[in-house]
């Protein structure tokens, strides 16, 4: 996976009644850790589009896309790094599609922030719900 660049990833923050639906990775980078749904840029694609891709390949859910919520990175670990992304989290809405996990999301549940914040998280998820008010 290291590449010679940073690569471009985006994220959906979706609340519904308080509730926040995070995803537990099924895959590497940070397997079974939890954070928002979202993943990698496609060359040409914009942000929006990626995200609306994304949460409907990791959810089955639809989303409206709304203003970015938090920006960041994540840099793995090594010589050169395992990873680099430079991250922007997105508030979302569902507007339709059925909850199932699928491609590399092993589970995907609705969580309080403070039930979120006893789960496994990835760390930027921690640096997102520590930004929110």
């Amino acid at each position: 996976m290291p590449t010679d660049h940073p690569v471009c990833g985006v994220g959906a923050l979706i609340r519904r009644d308080e509730r926040y639906l995070l995803v537990r990775r099924g895959r590497e980078p940070q397997a079974g850790l939890w954070a928002v749904p979202g993943g990698k840029v496609g060359w040409g694609e914009s942000m929006h589009s990626a995200l609306k891709r994304e949460v409907e390949e990791e959810t089955g859910l639809e989303v409206e896309v709304g203003d970015p919520v938090w920006v960041g990175e994540s840099i793995g670990p090594g010589t050169p790094p395992a990873w680099h992304f430079c991250l922007v989290d997105f508030h979302a809405t569902a507007v339709g599609g059925e909850l199932q996990p699928a491609d590399d999301a092993a589970e995907a549940a609705w969580f309080s922030r403070e039930e979120a914040l006893a789960l496994p998280l990835t760390p930027t998820m921690r640096e997102l719900f520590a930004s929110l008010p």
